[in-house]
């Protein structure tokens, strides 16, 4: 990811609607999917980001991340047909981790579905490849089913930590769902304050559970739902919010966050906590030339389902074994690994790191790379990475990397 260092580049790129509240905030922007997202904040950066989730909690704007709705008689059936899990092992309030695969088993996308009802699936897909999941599910979909694009109708807040529970609960918002499931849920507001989306923060109020928070009960209330899901491998949930009440919520919970040390988190500690804990990145770990099977990631297909996207393929690799796989490793050193770095045992090259970062927990380089198959490789085993002509160890583990304070 790179700064966005223009007016002219901005310009170019959606905005989250809290983006004025980053700003307020000191974030310093960056790309991300088509959107301008903040990578860290004024007073905090990656580290302090990154600890606030492991030991407190944070929140994240995710709000570039899609969303679309599939709707109509059958909706659940037709996007079992489609993505790679089996909405058949969930029922209704549940969520589900699924591929979008192409004809050749390659991955479009790694999405979550939420299934609603028979006739209601709500999908949220990467941001930048939210169209053309849309487009073609659209393209498979029978008359009766309608696929709607929803990505700029709502927000997305994730609150990860091992405290987001006490602060979800001190909103009077449900935390003791499940993982993996989700509640709808609202927020008191006072239309007085702000009629478009406004929630009161009244320091003196004293009404039920929003005492704790300075949160004031009153007449209007704002609808929202609370997934408990995340990607930082900490509890952790991630609110689904109206755009024009993302402000709103976003405020509410940081008028109660203080007492429970709530920090603005960007993306950038998003990815070393998602690293961490060894989850795939659409487009490093997963892509359309990295397979289900070669990421390990077999535990989100159907195998049974007579059908989805790329199932004859995916199945061949599966029973023939593939030729590479997604692996952990850990410096030895002090080398911090990143993507594109090849790796080595003696004169052979034997993989590249698909994601690579310095893990804060563990003050150490961790990495997922894609290391061949033939090399015979088990846990334990050392490879060399090649950074820039010079040579370091690097220790072959299984992820996660890290132990999550809470699950």
């Amino acid at each position: 990811m790179t700064d966005v260092t223009s007016d002219a580049a901005a310009t170019r790129l959606r905005r989250s609607p809290l983006h004025e509240r980053h700003t307020a905030a000191g974030a310093k922007f960056a790309p991300f999917g088509g959107w301008e997202m903040p990578l860290e904040y004024a007073g905090g950066g990656v580290l302090k980001e990154h600890t606030a989730v492991r030991t407190a909690v944070g929140v994240f704007d995710v709000s570039h991340l899609g969303k679309a709705r599939v709707t109509g008689p059958g909706a659940a059936e037709f996007v079992n047909s489609c993505l790679s899990n089996d909405l058949r092992r969930i029922g209704p309030g549940r969520a589900q981790y699924t591929l979008c695969c192409d004809a050749t088993g390659g991955v479009v996308d790694d999405i979550i579905a939420y299934l609603y009802a028979d006739d209601h699936v709500f999908l949220i897909p990467n941001a930048a490849n939210t169209a053309e999941v849309v487009r073609r599910l659209r393209a498979a979909a029978p008359e009766r089913i309608t696929v709607t694009d929803e990505h700029e109708a709502y927000a997305v807040l994730a609150v990860q930590g091992p405290r987001s529970g006490e602060l979800l609960a001190a909103l009077g918002l449900p935390t003791e769902h499940g993982y993996m499931s989700f509640d709808a849920a609202s927020l008191t507001a006072d239309p007085a304050v702000d009629p478009a989306a406004g929630l009161a923060v009244d320091p003196a109020a004293g009404a039920a559970a929003g005492a704790a928070a300075g949160l004031a009960v009153r007449s209007a209330a704002v609808e929202l739902t609370v997934c408990r899901t995340g990607y930082t491998g900490e509890l952790g949930y991630e609110l689904v919010v109206p755009a024009e009440h993302a402000v709103a919520v976003w405020d509410a919970l940081f008028a109660a966050g203080e007492a429970f040390e709530l920090r603005a988190c960007g993306l950038a500690a998003r990815d070393t906590l998602r690293t961490e804990m060894g989850y795939p990145l659409h487009g490093q770990d997963l892509s359309l030339d990295i397979t289900p099977v070669q990421a390990r990631s077999g535990w989100a297909v159907g195998w049974d389902k007579p059908a989805f996207w790329g199932r004859d393929p995916l199945l061949a690799e599966k029973a023939a074994g593939p030729r590479r796989t997604l692996r952990g490793l850990v410096a030895v050193d002090r080398a911090i690994p990143r993507p594109g770095m090849t790796l080595h045992v003696g004169d052979k090259q034997v993989g590249t790191v698909t994601s690579g970062t310095f893990s804060p927990t563990r003050k150490q380089g961790i990495a997922l790379a894609l290391l061949d198959t033939d090399a015979q490789l088990a846990d334990g085993d050392q490879v060399e990475i090649d950074i820039r002509g010079r040579r370091a160890p690097l220790t072959l583990t299984k992820p996660p990397f890290v132990t999550p304070s809470t699950h």
